[in-house]
């Protein structure tokens, strides 16, 4: 039993993975001039002006231990961060009404580590980034149509809401030329 489960089976399920899942099963790694970029999982930080940002997260989006931050709705420590993501949020892309800013832009994620956000957030953060990149109408547009093509409807037609992969989304927006 032993030789069984702890070595044909993971054998065979490795094998498998490889075969039919190959891009998925070595962590569907993106690849940018040669060198491994990141990860279309496994959300990432993104701070700059320049880039689109990824919902916030409690650990940091470190992956060892990725998790929330487990505060309850009554947690005053809660509701100190979502008052200070939505101030800052606000403030960064010249959003006057704090009810308009998507809730996963101020809510950090279950793990943490979330790669996606909704359409609607990104279109929130469009114009700050298309100002910090110096971009004109055109490339403007650019960047409305790549957060248009990129999103993803719900997995199988059914799970979950639409939303945008911000990694590959930010690799997109690089593309775009003066």
């Amino acid at each position: 039993m032993t030789i069984l489960t702890g070595i044909v089976y993971p054998l065979l399920m490795t094998g498998l993975a490889q075969l039919f899942f190959h891009a998925k099963a070595n962590g569907s790694l993106v690849m940018k001039d040669g060198k491994i970029a990141g990860s279309e999982l496994i959300g990432q930080k993104f701070d700059s002006t320049i880039y689109f940002w990824s919902r916030p997260s409690a650990i940091d989006y470190n992956p060892v231990p990725s998790g929330a931050s487990n505060f309850g709705p009554t947690s005053e420590k809660l509701k100190k961060q979502v008052t200070e993501r939505q101030a800052s949020f606000a403030a960064k892309n010249s959003i006057t009404d704090i009810t308009a800013i998507p809730k996963e832009m101020i809510f950090a994620s279950g793990s943490g580590l979330d790669p996606h956000i909704s359409p609607g957030a990104a279109l929130c953060q469009m114009e700050r980034v298309a100002t910090a990149r110096n971009f004109n109408t055109a490339q403007k547009q650019k960047v409305r149509q790549l957060i248009a093509d990129m999103t993803e409807g719900p997995q199988y037609f059914l799970f979950g809401e639409p939303r945008i992969n911000v990694f590959k989304l930010n690799l997109a927006v690089d593309n775009i030329r003066q």
